[in-house]
C-alpha cells in the first residue's frame, strides 16, 4: 500500500496531464523504466511483429515519448563536431558499434546544423509534422556515440518540449507550433561539458527543470512551462560535469529533486530550488538517472565499474550515514540506468553482462553474460525485462531470482536510444529510425 500510495503521489507532483497509456518523458510516467501495462510484445525481428517503421529527418540517440495519439523524437540534421574519446562498446559484438554519429549527416545543409522534432502518429507511423531550429553556433564538440540532438524530449500532454546541446530550448503545441524558446548558451553561460551535453528536460508540475553542470558554470534552471520565463535558479560552481537528468520522486518531508554529478549526489526541493541533502564522493562521468522502488531511491554513480546504491529519501545535510540502506564500491553500468521490479534491480554494463539484485540487501543475486553492448538503460513490464543492445537486439529476460532468457529479437539496426512503452506496444530508435512493434491494445 504504501508504494501504491507514493505512486499517486509521483503521478500528481509530476504535473502531467497525460493519460495513463502515455510514456510522457525519458523513462515513463515516473521516471522509472516500469510500466503496469500487460500483454507486452515478446518476439519480433526487422520484418515480424513490427506495426510500423518510419524514418527520421534526421539521427540521434534520444529516446521517443508518447502522449495520446502522437509519438515524438528528436534529431540532428548536419555534421557537428567529433571528439573521438574513450571506446565505451567493449568485446567481440563492438565492431561496427563506435561508428561516428556526430558526423553522420542524413541531408544537404551546406555548412548548416539543424535541431528537428517531429511528430509521428501513433496507428500508421505517418509523420504528423516537423518543427526545424538552427543550431546556434558556435558547435561544441561530442563524443562519437552520440550528437547536439541527445537530450530526450517531453511532454505535459499540452506541450513537448525540446532541448539541445547548445543550450537552445524550445517549447511547441501538440500542434507543431512555437510558444516559447530560450538559447541558455547565450543568456547564462556557454554550454561546454567534456564530450558533450546530454541531460535531458525534467516536468515537475508546471516547470520544466534543466541541469546544467558544465565547466564555465554549474546550476540547476526551473522555467515556467507556459511562458519559459525563470522560476528559480541554483549555482552549483564551477567545474562539475553531468550527463544524467534530474530525478523527482516523493518523501514524508516533501518532492526531492535527484541529481547525480561528478561531484556527489545532491538533493534540492523542486519547488524553490532550496538544497535537501548530499551524499557520495566524486565520479568522473556520471551519467545513469535514478529510480525508485518501495520508497527507496536507488542509483549507480557511472564510469566504469562504479558504486551503486540505495537511499532513503528524507535527509538532510550529508546522509552518508544516516540514510544510505547499502552501497556496493563496484560494478555498475558505465552508461545504462537501474530498473526497478518486484523488489528486484536489473542493470546491464557495457561488457554485455547482466545483473540482478535484491533491493533490499544489494546483494548480487546472478549474474549472466549474454553477449550485447548496453547504452540504453531497461525497462520492465508485464513480468519481463527488456535490454536494447547496440547490435540491434533486444535481449528480453523473465523478471526474478532465476536467470532465464525468453527471447532475443533482432531489428538489423543500431539501437542506442532506451525505448518507451505504451497502449501494448514498443517503440525502439535506431540512429534513424522509428519502429513500432506489436499491435496496440484497444
Amino acid at each position: 500500500m504504501r508504494a501504491i500510495r507514493l505512486g499517486v503521489v509521483l503521478a500528481m507532483i509530476a504535473g502531467a496531464t497525460a493519460s495513463a497509456a502515455d510514456w510522457p518523458q525519458w523513462r515513463g510516467p515516473l521516471g522509472t523504466g516500469a510500466t503496469d501495462e500487460k500483454d507486452l510484445p515478446l518476439r519480433w525481428s526487422a520484418t515480424e511483429n513490427v506495426a510500423w517503421k518510419a524514418s527520421l529527418g534526421g539521427v540521434g540517440v534520444s529516446s521517443p515519448i508518447v502522449a495520446g495519439n502522437l509519438v515524438f523524437a528528436t534529431s540532428q540534421i548536419g555534421d557537428g563536431v567529433s571528439r573521438q574519446g574513450p571506446r565505451l562498446a567493449q568485446g567481440t559484438d563492438s565492431a561496427g558499434a563506435e561508428r561516428s554519429l556526430a558526423k553522420a549527416s542524413t541531408a544537404a545543409a551546406g555548412d548548416k546544423v539543424f535541431f528537428l522534432v517531429e511528430a509521428f502518429d501513433r496507428a500508421s507511423g505517418r509523420r504528423v509534422w516537423e518543427y526545424r531550429l538552427e543550431a546556434a553556433a558556435p558547435l561544441q564538440p561530442v563524443h562519437d556515440k552520440h550528437n547536439l540532438a541527445s537530450p530526450s524530449p517531453v511532454t505535459d500532454g499540452q506541450h513537448v518540449y525540446a532541448w539541445f546541446g547548445t543550450g537552445q530550448v524550445v517549447a511547441l503545441d501538440m500542434n507543431g507550433k512555437l510558444a516559447w524558446q530560450r538559447h541558455l548558451g547565450r543568456e547564462i553561460s556557454a554550454f561546454d561539458v567534456n564530450w558533450g551535453h546530454s541531460s535531458s528536460p525534467t516536468l515537475y508540475q508546471d516547470m520544466l527543470i534543466l541541469l546544467c553542470d558544465h565547466a564555465p558554470a554549474s546550476y540547476l534552471l526551473a522555467v515556467d512551462t507556459r511562458t519559459g520565463k525563470d522560476r528559480w535558479k541554483v549555482d552549483r560552481g564551477k567545474g562539475r560535469s553531468s550527463y544524467t537528468t534530474p530525478f523527482v520522486v516523493a518523501a514524508g518531508s516533501g518532492p526531492e529533486l535527484i541529481v547525480n554529478s561528478s561531484e556527489r549526489v545532491d538533493a534540492y526541493d523542486p519547488r524553490t530550488g532550496a538544497f535537501l541533502w548530499h551524499v557520495g564522493g566524486s565520479n568522473q562521468f556520471p551519467i545513469p538517472v535514478p529510480t525508485l522502488g518501495n520508497g527507496v531511491i536507488f542509483m549507480t554513480r557511472g564510469y566504469r565499474s562504479g558504486p551503486y546504491m540505495a537511499i532513503r529519501p528524507g535527509g538532510r545535510g550529508d546522509v552518508s550515514t544516516s540514510h544510505v540502506v547499502w552501497e556496493v564500491p563496484t560494478g555498475a553500468p558505465y552508461i545504462s540506468s537501474l530498473v526497478h521490479d518486484g523488489g528486484l534491480l536489473y542493470m546491464a554494463s557495457d561488457v554485455g553482462a547482466i545483473s540482478v539484485i535484491d533491493a533490499a540487501t544489494g546483494r548480487r543475486l546472478w549474474q549472466e553474460r549474454v553477449n550485447g553492448l548496453f547504452t540504453a538503460s531497461p525497462v520492465a513490464g508485464d513480468g519481463k525485462i527488456y535490454f536494447v543492445s547496440e547490435t540491434g537486439e533486444v535481449i528480453v529476460i523473465r523478471a526474478g531470482r532465476e536467470p532465464q532468457v525468453i527471447a532475443r529479437n533482432d531489428i538489423g539496426e543500431r539501437l542506442m536510444a532506451s525505448p518507451a512503452i505504451s497502449n501494448g506496444q514498443i517503440f525502439l530508435r535506431s540512429d534513424g529510425a522509428l519502429f513500432a512493434i506489436g499491435k496496440p491494445r484497444g
